[in-house]
């Protein structure tokens, strides 16, 4: 029986814009097209500023622009944010039970996806009106203005909810949270290794190279390499100029974003497989690979999902609360106190539950594992966040098999739907199902403990686009490079398409 809730949100389906699943075969020429339209509208969508916006210098929200793929001051400014929140609180509903949706049913699963889709659009609402509300735009604006905003808002976040749908309906290739999230960590990573800034020092203006290469190149033409290499491993000196005080921006930041790409594409790769054969071909051998990383990126996407709307509503709070008098405000001190970090120019926790959610930018410096101004401090704040991180992405892991269709009921069933069994097994459900479940559940645990582990180790070295950023991006290369290999398969025999997985 379709749940109450489902039933509920069931009308405000048929008003929410909707893309039509294409009733022909896509061509991987024509899906290539489709889903580089989806990321070049996103971009320029990134781009254009918010009309009507009074922004101050410092993003307070800078810290969870890489995993909501969101632009300060820009029609993006919400991001993906919104859909990832609305598959968050739908993933809790579920693996709580408060609703039941019976995934194994076409028609619920279509009930629930609907769902999600206006809950997204419902928590784009919320967000748009949060920021305005907590000050982010100015605090003098008129209603005009306030609807103007909002507005824009709500419609951009619909629009990149409509790209997704596009994107995962198969008009494009993967998901559009995927694609938007690996082109925002791409753009930072570029920035961050050849972008230049202009800062004030003094009566003239100081040319200040803070990507990690041009930088480099500037200090070597000058000071030569053992200078260049030795000033800029740490890039941290708080006595001196702004050029010297960016961790985050450091030849160890590059070093721990390529060695953490080395090893996701390595560990990718592991799997356990398991011997099937084909009834349909005369027993034909083969076999069921179930990678280590089972649950690809979704635990990280999720857990970072958690992070940054506690991060949301703390900001929020603290904005509503005077900011300087903030501190005196209970709620406040709770979820977090903030400061403008001088050597980013941003707002960062100071206090508070965000302090420990947020995520080192280095080795060592401000705000890093080790902070020279406060050691022992910075070391239990990086170990609670490691803690804190590797925990949610485990659990997450686990409900999103269910959620999902991916547990061993689900997978058992699609194997005797597709006409394979297990070699000295009878083809049974049941059957097929504990065998399953001597592997699949296991393997989503130790999916998630590595992930969040190698997330904290990332972002514990600075990484640049932080550990969650850089480990989603890499995971979704290879996922686009895997389902491209797949299609041009596909795209040349067209008979392997449903034995692919492709639709």
């Amino acid at each position: 029986m379709t749940s109450r809730f489902l039933q509920a949100v069931r009308p405000f389906m048929s008003i929410t814009p909707e893309v039509i699943k294409p009733t022909r075969e896509v061509h991987f020429n024509e899906k290539l097209v489709w889903t580089f339209a989806a990321l070049v509208i996103y971009f320029v969508m990134a781009s254009t500023p918010i009309i009507g916006a009074d922004l101050g210098e410092a993003d307070p929200f800078a810290f969870m622009r890489t995993i909501t793929a969101s632009t300060q001051g820009s029609l993006a400014e919400l991001g993906i944010g919104p859909i990832v929140t609305a598959g968050l609180i739908m993933q809790i509903l579920v693996g709580s039970k408060i609703i039941n949706v019976n995934m194994g049913d076409p028609e619920e699963r279509s009930l629930y996806t609907g769902a999600q889709k206006v809950m997204s659009v419902l928590m784009t609402i919320i967000e748009a009106s949060a920021f305005l509300i907590g000050g982010t735009y100015g605090s003098n604006l008129t209603l005009p203005d306030q609807l103007a905003i909002i507005g824009q808002l709500l419609t951009a976040g619909i629009i990149i909810i409509l790209l997704d749908e596009m994107v995962q309906k198969g008009w494009g290739l993967g998901s559009g949270i995927s694609l938007f999230i690996a082109g925002g960590v791409g753009l930072q990573i570029f920035t961050g290794l050849f972008s230049v800034q202009v800062l004030y020092e003094g009566p003239q203006n100081v040319l200040s190279n803070r990507g990690i290469l041009m930088a480099f190149l500037a200090w070597l033409t000058t000071e030569g390499p053992l200078v260049a290499i030795g000033t800029l491993f740490f890039r941290y000196n708080p006595n001196t100029s702004y050029n010297l005080n960016l961790p985050s921006l450091s030849i160890l930041s590059l070093i721990a974003t390529i060695v953490v790409f080395i090893i996701v594409i390595y560990f990718e790769s592991m799997r356990v497989e398991i011997p099937i054969s084909y009834s349909q071909y005369k027993g034909m051998r083969s076999t069921y690979p179930i990678k280590l990383l089972y649950v690809s990126n979704i635990p990280v996407i999720l857990t970072s999902a958690v992070f940054a709307d506690i991060y949301f509503i703390a900001q929020m709070v603290w904005n509503a609360a005077g900011r300087e008098a903030a501190s005196n405000n209970l709620l406040a001190q709770i979820l977090g106190l903030f400061e403008v970090d001088a050597a980013s120019e941003q707002f960062v926790p100071k206090s508070g539950l965000v302090y420990f959610l947020t995520p080192p930018r280095s080795l060592v410096g401000d705000l890093g594992v080790l902070d020279p101004s406060n050691p022992a401090g910075s070391i239990v704040r990086a170990f609670v966040y490691a803690i804190i991180l590797i925990i949610l992405s485990v659990v997450f892991s686990v409900m999103w098999l269910e959620t999902a269709g991916m547990g061993p009921r689900d997978v058992a069933s699609q194997f005797l739907q597709s006409g394979m069994q297990m070699p000295g097994w009878r083809r049974n459900k049941k059957i097929v199902e504990r065998r399953l479940e001597m592997y699949i559940p296991t393997i989503a645990v130790i999916g998630g403990l590595f992930i969040g582990t190698l997330a904290a180790f990332a972002d514990f070295l600075g990484a640049i686009g932080s550990g969650m950023g850089i480990l989603l991006s890499v995971s979704i290369m290879r996922q686009y490079f895997e389902l491209i290999s797949k299609e041009r398969v596909a795209e040349m025999n067209p008979a392997l398409r449903g034995f692919l997985g492709i639709s």
